[in-house]
């Protein structure tokens, strides 16, 4: 191949056409914009400012004469409204800077190329606009290299996603279908589109674009793709006026409709309308799609992978497996469902051209490859094909915590004939159950890239948790050796986006430094087990406007190691070693007059708060608050024993963490005490009402978003019962777990929850609630406000986004939430 960035010209060309062709939109909405009509000004309102639930871009027109009042939108006044005009500017700025969301790169005559895919929040569309830009890279020296970047970014408008081959020669463009529309493949060359297809509904639904049961693979000689997609929809009853309707069609007919038919179960939280993925293959030069046979609708799939070809040998894809012929609890976020590997015979192979009609031909039925272990993912071939490496979450799936302590594992792939389902599994990485200071805490991976090997064919690079920041490490597969190769002195978060040859492409970033890309290099190519160097690599993804950048330049960060207090003898060693909280300040402050502090909570609770540059948290920040963002013990990045120390403890052992952190900062006269606000989502919006209620003296103000207020609300209704037996019962839980909750159990749930405390609350606090919440359903979250109300004595606000799922990630809801986060703390801890 000569040149990988010819195929993108193309695209580049047919993005320019389209921005020419609807350059007649509307430009970029701000507060000061103004049209005209009929030469009579009318004000337009932002957006932002209509708490209502349809959101509107025009206020009505203010009547005309001088005694009529100024109307105000639901909930604001004069001075709220000059707060959210001032806000709203800083935060448009944080809003508006891109993401790194992926990277590729590819060989060439001319070097390596890189493609980087970005998004950017587009408010008024209310979807993420995305696009990637290209760039050349010249490694000059072992301490210096070039990004030559292209002049603009290109737009990719409703793609679902990019894959290129293996050669780096071919670019897989996947466009997913509105309603009943076709599923719209593209292969890209090195200046065309060489070919399109159109995959109609009635072969499968929309392809999963998901990050967990996603899974598209070439081929290696990239003829074939094999993909994971939403089965066909099942046929519906059909009803005319004359009543039911025999012989069935799936075609919309004139007089008649479709009825519902049976209610089938679907993924939960942000799978809406996700029931069964399924696995397919489609011909690259004849378009032609074919389900894979055998696997049946006892399987969910996920996660395919070609298997390495041999000559004369039939071809195999490897993918992931979850069963799901009886109750499909939530799968997002949650890796405690169990899941195994299985491998199944490919369509169109050429072995199975020469054996139709044999009974080989007919064995198509999947093996399972992973009988003796109860999770695993993640399946990566090494580059000679004789190992199958994958990683397991077999302490969640054991333990019920969602998630927890990652392993990695191999399968020895170096046989002739078909695979075995009694292959022996051999432990790579084990789990680490308590880590010592500063060593290794065990494995925590939420993906993995297509090809993460380096040259030597046995030296894997990955991204992990390590206490509250993230970093990239070596794991040596033949040996089991792992070793730290981002900066060890380094508290910022790495991440790896690609692999250019034996070097690394990540991205860096904290909560007061928006991401930079770093490029990774061995001192010594002897080994991978040798020193890195690591070069800052310019680029203008990092850059941001000069407001936000003098905002940032005046703040700090630290990683803080909190004691346990009141250690006990049935704490395990691992509970019992400090906890971490990162703590965001101004470089400024004196310990006279401390900013108003603002204790930020993650959820899960087995999740973690990174030291990661997150926008809105930065917005938060420059308006002048310090952050504590607390990991109290449950959560991720310090080995096993901590995290399964919560179980069983929630509503306790956590809230104490949290109130022991805060009196950690107070003792180092860093905050104030009466100037102390609280913020939490889903478990963090658990603890949110928890501290408001166990410690009602303690904050000014509280927001809580999607909280879990009462387990005996959510048991049935959540997607995801099991948690709530999990977390209130510990070991328990498994066993007590029921769909036909008993009353003891409820009484237990209530017990554990933050409703058995609102009576005590008397701190202002601020709801913020997603209607399409399959995970913990707004009903929680309005009862208790609803309580806070009736209570009296409580400033209490609601906002409810009618689309919105557990995230509250749309980006209208989200710019909305986290501007009436920063009103309603400068309303009442300013």
């Amino acid at each position: 191949m000569t040149n990988i960035l010819s195929p993108l010209a193309a695209i580049r060309t047919r993005s320019f056409v389209s921005v020419l062709l609807h350059s007649h939109r509307f430009p970029p909405f701000s507060s000061e914009t103004r049209l005209l009509k009929q030469h009579k000004p009318i004000y337009c309102r932002p957006f932002w400012l209509n708490n209502r639930q349809s959101f509107s871009v025009f206020s009505k027109m203010d009547s005309v004469g001088a005694s009529s009042p100024k109307e105000f939108p639901l909930g604001l006044d004069a001075s709220l409204e000059e707060e959210y005009s001032s806000q709203s500017s800083l935060l448009q700025d944080f809003t508006s800077i891109p993401t790194i969301d992926k990277a590729w790169t590819f060989t060439s005559d001319s070097g390596s190329q890189g493609m980087f895919s970005m998004s950017q929040p587009n408010l008024l569309a209310n979807k993420k606009r995305r696009y990637i830009l290209p760039c050349h890279i010249s490694k000059e020296s072992t301490n210096a290299v070039s990004f030559q970047w292209a002049a603009f970014p290109i737009e990719m408008s409703n793609v679902s996603m990019m894959i290129p081959s293996p050669s780096g020669s071919k670019l897989l463009v996947v466009r997913n279908p509105e309603n009943d529309s076709p599923t719209k493949f593209e292969i890209w060359g090195p200046s065309l589109v060489e070919k399109e297809f159109y995959v109609p509904a009635s072969a499968h639904g929309s392809v999963y674009s998901d990050g967990w049961f996603e899974g598209i693979s070439w081929n290696s000689d990239e003829t074939l793709i094999a993909y994971v997609a939403e089965e066909p929809a099942p046929s519906k009853p059909t009803f005319t006026t004359f009543g039911y309707k025999k012989d069935n069609s799936t075609d919309k007919e004139c007089g008649s409709w479709k009825g519902q038919g049976d209610w089938e179960e679907e993924w939960g939280e942000t799978y809406a309308g996700k029931r069964q993925p399924a696995l397919f293959i489609i011909d690259v030069n004849s378009g032609v799609v074919r389900p894979v046979e055998g696997i049946g609708k006892s399987l969910s799939v996920g996660q395919v992978v070609w298997a390495p070809s041999r000559e004369g040998l039939e071809q195999y894809l490897v993918f992931v497996g979850w069963p799901s012929d009886n109750r499909k609890l939530g799968i997002k976020y949650c890796y405690n469902r169990p899941c195994a590997l299985y491998a199944v015979k490919a369509p169109f192979s050429k072995v199975e051209v020469h054996q139709s009609g044999t009974n080989a031909a007919n064995d198509v039925s999947p093996i399972k490859l992973t009988q003796s272990i109860s999770s695993a993912f993640f399946p990566r071939f090494s580059p000679d094909g004789k190992l199958l490496i994958f990683l397991s979450a077999r302490s969640s799936v054991d333990s019920w915590a969602h998630s927890a302590t990652d392993s990695l594992h191999k399968i020895d792939w170096s046989f002739s004939g078909k695979p075995t389902p009694d292959a022996t599994i051999v432990d790579v990485v084990p789990i680490v159950m308590c880590p010592e200071d500063g060593c290794f805490p065990g494995l925590y991976c939420f993906s993995v890239l297509s090809r993460p090997w380096l040259s030597d064919g046995y030296t894997m690079i990955l991204s992990s948790i390590w206490g509250s920041t993230q970093v990239i490490i070596s794991v040596n597969v033949i040996s089991g050796n792992i070793l730290r190769i981002s900066p060890g002195d380094s508290s910022f978060s790495w991440n790896m986006l690609a692999l250019d040859g034996d070097n690394i492409i990540a991205v860096c970033s904290s909560p007061v430094d928006v991401p930079a890309i770093k490029y990774g290099s061995l001192a010594c190519k002897v080994s991978a087990e040798t020193s890195w160097s690591w070069l800052d690599v310019s680029s203008p993804i990092s850059r941001c406007s000069e407001k936000v950048t003098s905002l940032l330049s005046s703040r700090q960060f630290s990683n803080m190691r909190i004691p346990v207090r009141d250690i006990s003898e049935n704490l395990t060693k691992g509970a019992s070693k400090p906890y971490e909280a990162i703590f965001v300040s101004s470089k400024t402050q004196s310990r006279n007059v401390c900013d108003p502090l603002i204790v930020v909570l993650h959820g899960g609770p087995h999740s973690v708060s990174l030291s990661s540059f997150s926008k809105s948290l930065a917005f938060l920040s420059s308006l002048g608050y310090s952050l504590l963002i607390v990991n109290y013990r449950g959560s991720l990045g310090f080995g096993e024993e901590a995290v399964q120390s919560l179980p069983g403890k929630i509503g306790s052992q956590d809230v104490n963490d949290v109130l022991a952190a805060i009196d950690h900062v107070i003792e180092k006269g860093l905050a104030n005490p009466s100037k102390i606000s609280v913020l939490g989502g889903s478990h963090g919006g658990f603890l949110t009402t928890h501290l408001i209620g166990q410690a009602p003296d303690k904050f000014a103000a509280a927001v809580a978003r999607n909280p879990v207020c009462n387990l005996a609300l959510m048991v049935g209704t959540s997607d995801i019962p099991d948690w709530c037996y999990a977390e209130t019962f510990g070991e328990e839980g498994k066993t007590n777990f029921t769909e036909a909750t008993s009353s003891e159990h409820l009484d237990a749930f209530y017990r554990k929850s933050p409703i058995l405390h609102v009576s005590k609350v008397r701190t202002p606090t601020l709801f913020l609630l997603g209607a399409k919440d399959l995970r913990v359903p707004m009903s929680t979250g309005l009862q208790y406000a609803r309580a806070l109300k009736e209570k009296g004595g409580v400033d209490v606000k609601v906002i409810v986004f009618p689309e919105d799922t557990h995230a509250l990630d749309r980006p209208q809801s989200d710019y909305e939430s986290f501007l009436n986060i920063g009103v309603w703390f400068k309303k009442y801890c300013k």
